[in-house]
């Protein structure tokens, strides 16, 4: 059993799991690509410049996810201090997922109420966002995409979870890392107004395979925690 009590390579799994939140994100931040889109000026809407914008705001997204992991880790180091407070923080990492993918699949909404703490942060961070706009340059899309990684989300915190689990500040980044890429294809398709597969990611059927998936994985989670010798 690897360190952080998965089986599945965490960053495998991280990313799986941001490919599987792709509908979650379409809705979300669908809205923000579009209008990030028409904060550029319209002579500059060129296949080529836009795709190298989408690509800029996506990375400064995923940078932020990255820190972020490594400063819940960073954390959890402090947290997990003994055996006993290590397991309680995968165990409660695991719960995380598995409200997660409840969220994912419009089951049950209640990521909703800690999405309201992000809220806090996120009213000084959108002033700050604002005042990048119009996008003409790809550092101003970058840094406007580093703003954007910080918006209240229930996906990103149940990752944090699993981050903070891991008590370990370069793999809790490595893992918001892959779990930001694993969004990337949701978010390109909308700013690129991939139309077939946008509707692919949020067709119901969709949506419960990636939930029941999730929920699969975090009970394995749970099982290997709670019963070793089973494992």
């Amino acid at each position: 059993m690897n360190p952080t009590g998965l089986d599945l390579p965490p960053l495998m799994a991280a990313f799986v799991f941001g490919l599987m939140g792709g509908a979650h994100c379409i809705g979300m931040c669908g809205g923000i690509m579009s209008a990030l889109t028409f904060a550029v000026p319209p002579s500059m809407r060129h296949p080529a410049r836009m795709g190298g914008l989408l690509l800029s705001y996506n990375v400064g997204r995923i940078l932020s996810y990255m820190t972020a992991g490594a400063l819940a880790a960073t954390l959890g180091t402090l947290v997990s201090l003994s055996p006993q407070a290590r397991i309680a923080l995968q165990i409660v990492a695991a719960v995380m997922l598995i409200l997660m993918a409840l969220y994912i699949a419009n089951w049950w909404k209640g990521l909703l109420k800690v999405e309201a703490v992000g809220r806090r942060l996120w009213r000084f961070i959108e002033p700050v966002g604002r005042r990048l706009m119009p996008v003409v340059h790809l550092p101003q899309a970058f840094a406007l995409g580093a703003l954007w990684g910080w918006l209240p989300c229930g996906l990103v915190y149940s990752m944090l979870a699993w981050s903070l689990a891991i008590a370990d500040p370069l793999q809790g980044a490595l893992l918001m890392g892959a779990f930001g890429l694993g969004t990337l294809p949701a978010l390109l398709a909308t700013g690129l107004a991939a139309r077939q597969l946008s509707q692919l990611i949020r067709h119901p059927a969709t949506r419960s395979l990636a939930a029941l998936t999730i929920i699969g994985f975090a009970l394995w989670q749970l099982w290997v925690l709670l019963f070793p010798t089973g494992h």
